[in-house]
């Protein structure tokens, strides 16, 4: 099994499609991955040899941010707009939509499991 930025990648998929596991790298960067390196899309991570995963391996590091400092970077971002204390941040601080979507009717996923009202059917 071959571990790339510290994800084993699934052995039987195609190359291109076994790095999207990667937090941080979707279909357009995987295959760009797959073109610097000189990997055909067909190829198979099983197929593979130790030089082209570490050629993956040492791309990725080298010029992209995945894992744990993708992660650590947006977290980062979402603390700087709280503590700015814009529109934004307060959003987040409150646990409602950041992006303008309504919140009268649905917005459930961010503000979790409706709470009944006393009184309030007749």
């Amino acid at each position: 099994m071959a571990r790339i930025a510290g994800v084993n990648i699934p052995t039987q998929k195609r190359v291109h499609i076994a790095l999207t596991y990667i937090h941080g790298i979707g279909q357009k960067t995987a295959q760009s991955i797959c073109e610097a390196t000189n990997i055909d899309l067909a190829r198979r991570v099983n197929d593979l040899s130790d030089a082209e995963v570490l050629a993956i391996r040492e791309f990725i590091d080298a010029n992209l941010m995945v894992e744990g400092d993708l992660r650590r970077d947006t977290q980062m971002n979402v603390k700087r707009l709280m503590d700015l204390g814009c529109y934004r941040g307060l959003r987040h601080r409150r646990g409602l939509p950041v992006r303008g979507q309504r919140t009268h009717t649905n917005a459930r996923t961010r503000k979790g499991p409706a709470k009944a009202i006393a009184g309030k059917k007749k």
